[in-house]
């Protein structure tokens, strides 16, 4: 039997505070903006999340106000960063 390593963003809540942090460190381009890329690259190439993670993490932070998401889903805003803890 194979045992598989325990994934640390399958709970969205969990995803969606590591997307803001990613976010709070990326400087924001015109009107607050951050280019999804930005915060996408890193969370599933160097964090070796997966992409149902990232959507799971993305849709949380929504819901809970922490970002906001351009109907294009090209970008997001920041919208609260000490509310999170």
């Amino acid at each position: 039997m194979t045992r598989t390593a325990e994934r640390p963003f399958t709970n969205p809540e969990a995803a969606a505070r590591k997307l803001v942090e990613l976010a709070a460190t990326i400087e924001p381009v015109q009107d607050g903006r951050i280019h999804i890329e930005k915060i996408n690259a890193p969370f599933l190439y160097t964090l070796k999340a997966s992409g149902r993670e990232f959507g799971a993490g993305i849709k949380c932070a929504v819901d809970r106000g922490w970002l906001e998401l351009h109907e294009s889903g090209t970008y997001v805003r920041l919208l609260s960063r000490g509310e999170i803890d």
